[in-house]
């Protein structure tokens, strides 16, 4: 679907900053055919794939709106995203990740571009623009490293090679666990050496130009490890997402819930919101439906997790249930991803008066990313490894009128959550003047990163507000406010238990955990579960019906699951 004008078009609606339905016993409709706990990206995905399919799916949402991290918020007068400052892959080109969103919203949710120049990473003093295109690319870095043209074309050979090899991965996560063998050996004979070592430990050796790594490794925050301790799979499939540019959501990130829950009403089901799962009912070895908080039993063939391994295996599932399938022990083979602080800020301007950019901003210290954190980590007063600054009302064009004369921003950085832990039990707006001191303080380091780049801002910040990780696992049931699920280093890429099934019948997993991080990796990951659930066969004839003929489109994994079935 080609790219519209839709900065002329009318806003026909607020924004959907509260999505769903709001959860009440006597409104259930059963009986359903599949239950979703939590309505995150992949769970939203998966339920709107299985009611295309024909199924009757119940999503399950603990927070006031559907969406998690793609939802947004209002207070004071502003808007803001959570979670969505950007997505690739989504022009006009008919890529599969576009034509995926395009079915799951019915063709409503629509993009806009941002700037040529999406990302710039400010490494000290010095800034390298990320630009969209491959050879804009190339020649952006080729203004600050002339002479290494040899360089960034190997470098983006081998991001291209990892985006072929996730082709047999993600084959390997819906087939039957007798191919394990089979699929070992094949992995052996066609996929790159280089594809599950540490980022740093592949481009070095490509370069030993340590500031070109920190360039080229600048959108780290993307996956929340740095590039000594991430993995170059989750490197090379976020370089490739972006490589053509970053595009926003037209009306803000929680349209993107907002226009897919229709096609899960449309299927017969529903998407409650305040709605708290208790645990998973089990009949035997088998899920059988759920428990809520009010006690209220819900009952189903079909139990899909949204909430993330940790929360499935330690809260949800019956813990005899967890151990006997061996889930314990897998669990103690992965870490929980890093937290995270976030800024909102709410300016009495509009984007354009105050000369706000539609680019990214990637703030270092230096170019030794690891030694930064280090530092941060051992003393909360030192200076703040990684600032990420995006500008939602400047990237989309309908804010102004859906907030006139008003403008938003959003300051990203690394918090720990142990810094916050002491104030973990008190309930949320209700922690004290220690707590509201700590967030002042650390707001205010963050806004004077913003005036260094943007001077003019200074004196005019109407509103701001600091969230912390305890805010993160208020609002998105993270028990450490982890915003990426789980660490994508090296290890957890060896984990073939992170898959859509699980051992325990009629259990399913979806989100970002059995993919990777990310909108797009979690929505990839609740089109593999609806793949699991359904069977080859007719999960082969849904894909076949979302993306039709080009699922052959530039070797997208999606292409292959259709054409392997």
């Amino acid at each position: 679907m080609p790219d519209r004008d839709i900065a002329t078009s009318k806003p026909t609606r607020r924004p959907h900053t509260r999505v769903g339905r709001r959860y009440r016993p006597n409104r259930l409709e059963g009986p359903y055919d599949a239950i979703v706990i939590g309505s995150g990206i992949g769970g939203l995905t998966t339920a709107a794939l299985l009611s295309t399919a024909g199924k009757k799916v119940l999503v399950l949402e603990q927070h006031y709106t559907a969406g998690g991290f793609t939802h947004a918020y209002e207070r004071n007068g502003y808007e803001w995203d959570v979670g969505v400052h950007y997505i690739g892959d989504v022009g006009s080109h008919p890529t599969m990740t576009r034509k995926l969103f395009d079915f799951l919203s019915g063709g409503q949710l629509q993009w806009t571009p941002m700037d040529s120049t999406y990302d710039r990473i400010c490494i000290g003093d010095e800034q390298f623009d990320i630009r969209a295109g491959r050879e804009q690319f190339i020649s952006g870095l080729l203004e600050h490293f002339p002479g290494e043209e040899q360089v960034l074309q190997r470098y983006l050979q081998r991001v291209s090679a990892v985006g072929r090899a996730m082709r047999l991965l993600t084959l390997e996560k819906i087939l039957p666990g007798w191919c394990a063998p089979l699929i070992s050996l094949w992995k052996k004979w066609r996929l790159p050496d280089y594809l599950n070592r540490t980022t740093y430990e592949v481009l070095r050796e490509l370069t030993d130009n340590e500031k070109l790594i920190a360039a080229l490794t600048g959108q780290w925050g993307d996956n929340g490890m740095p590039p000594k301790q991430g993995s170059f799979i989750i490197h090379a499939l976020i370089v490739k997402h972006y490589l053509y540019g970053g595009y926003y959501p037209v009306g803000g990130s929680s349209e993107i819930a907002a226009t897919i829950v229709p096609q899960i009403q449309a299927g017969g089901g529903e998407v409650f919101t305040y709605a708290e799962v208790d645990t998973i009912l089990m009949e035997g070895n088998r899920a059988s439906g759920v428990r809520m908080k009010d006690g209220t039993e819900i009952a189903a063939p079909v139990v899909i997790s949204s909430t993330g391994v940790f929360n499935t295996f330690e809260k949800l599932l019956p813990e005899s249930a967890t151990e006997q399938a061996g889930y314990h022990h897998d669990l103690a083979q992965v870490q929980p991803s890093m937290s995270h602080l976030c800024l909102y800020i709410g300016l009495q301007q509009t984007a354009e008066e105050l000369g706000l950019p539609r680019t990214n901003y990637w703030l270092y210290p230096s170019e030794d990313y690891s030694a930064d954190i280090q530092r941060f980590l051992d003393d909360p007063d030192a200076e703040i490894p990684l600032v990420y600054i995006s500008f939602p009302s400047a990237k989309d064009p309908t804010f102004c009128r859906r907030y006139p004369g008003r403008a938003t921003i959003e300051i990203v950085a690394p918090g720990p959550y142990a810094w916050f832990e002491q104030w973990q039990d008190k309930p949320w707006g209700k922690r004290g003047q220690s707590y509201e001191q700590l967030k002042e303080r650390f707001s205010q380091r963050l806004l004077e990163h913003l005036y260094r780049h943007f001077p003019q801002l200074r004196g005019k910040i109407d509103y701001h507000e600091l969230s912390t990780p305890l805010s993160t696992r208020h609002f998105c049931f993270y028990e450490r406010g982890e915003i990426y699920g789980l660490d994508h280093d090296p290890g957890r890429f060896r984990q073939q238990w992170l898959r859509p099934g699980t051992r325990i019948k009629g259990l399913y997993l979806t989100g970002q955990d059995i993919m990777s991080c990310g909108v797009a990796g979690a929505m990839f990951g609740g089109m593999l579960t609806a793949q699991a659930i359904l069977g080859w066969r007719r999960g082969a004839l849904l894909l076949k019906k979302v993306f039709g003929n080009s699922a052959k489109n530039r070797g997208d994994v999606s292409g292959r699951l259709v054409r392997s079935a």
